[in-house]
């Protein structure tokens, strides 16, 4: 069978570098035992490299072409190639509810969707590895007070280590992207409860980095409606003069708390 035609409408760009896709795939040697779930394989070319970890591996991809490439390139793994869409899964039925590794080349359009979905699933994914766009990866990995430390920062950060592992340039692609790429590690912490209402951390995360630029004590009276007002205290605090960016995960757990004695 003939190669696969990269297709735009899918945001496939094939990696042709095999040196990079087996670095690739000996990430997830950080999570040893688990079953393997590859997004977006694609023509196998990290699929590869993941079938001899000695491991029970299986591959989502949404393009059947690609599916019927690795039907017959990879026998072996036929009835473990699943022809659906990841973001529509049901996660907990594709190794009978066992905890597994997420890896893969993702799709850049679709990256933080994706790892969305790995946080409403974060009990059954212990690790996830792969390659994104660096300017996604560079926020993911941000500290407090840096420019891109945000909603993805904040969100993934608080339930897991994320590691920048390299840095891939743009020629190793079937059509190259017009951005760089990163290898990154996420493995779950210790955390088990956020010490607050996860819903309305959530909701506030995003809600005062809607409004970066401004002052919490500006961004954050969209959390409440004329039926619950805080005491005009609550604004004059410390904390409501600095800017989201500025906040640790901590911080923002205390102030989800904060928000939450007024909402009730």
């Amino acid at each position: 069978m003939q190669k696969v035609r990269p297709k735009k409408n899918l945001g496939q760009h094939f990696l042709t570098d095999l040196n990079i896709a087996k670095r690739i795939a000996d990430t997830v040697d950080a999570c040893p035992d688990l079953p393997i779930l590859e997004i977006g394989p694609g023509m196998g070319v990290l699929t590869q490299f993941l079938v001899t970890k000695g491991r029970e591996v299986k591959a989502v991809e949404i393009d059947s072409e690609s599916v019927a490439y690795l039907h017959e390139n990879y026998p072996a793994l036929r009835d473990n190639v699943i022809g659906e869409d990841f973001l529509r899964m049901d996660l907990g039925r594709l190794f009978d509810g066992r905890r597994f590794v997420l890896t893969g080349n993702y799709p850049y359009d679709i990256s933080s969707q994706i790892f969305f979905k790995m946080l409403d699933n974060k009990e059954l994914i212990p690790c996830c590895t792969g390659m994104i766009q660096r300017e996604v990866a560079q926020r993911m990995a941000a500290a407090p007070g840096s420019k891109t430390y945000g909603i993805l920062s904040v969100l993934i950060q608080a339930w897991y280590d994320v590691e920048y592992l390299f840095t891939v340039d743009e020629g190793v692609f079937n059509p190259p992207p017009k951005v760089k790429s990163a290898v990154i590690r996420m493995t779950r912490n210790g955390v088990k409860d956020l010490g607050c209402d996860e819903q309305l951390f959530k909701r506030l995360v995003k809600t005062v980095f809607n409004q970066r630029r401004k002052m919490l004590r500006v961004s954050i009276r969209q959390m409440f409606d004329k039926d619950h007002q805080p005491e005009a205290s609550f604004f004059t605090t410390g904390l409501m003069t600095r800017r989201p960016e500025q906040l640790t995960i901590e911080e923002f757990v205390a102030l989800t708390n904060d928000v939450e004695k007024w909402l009730r």
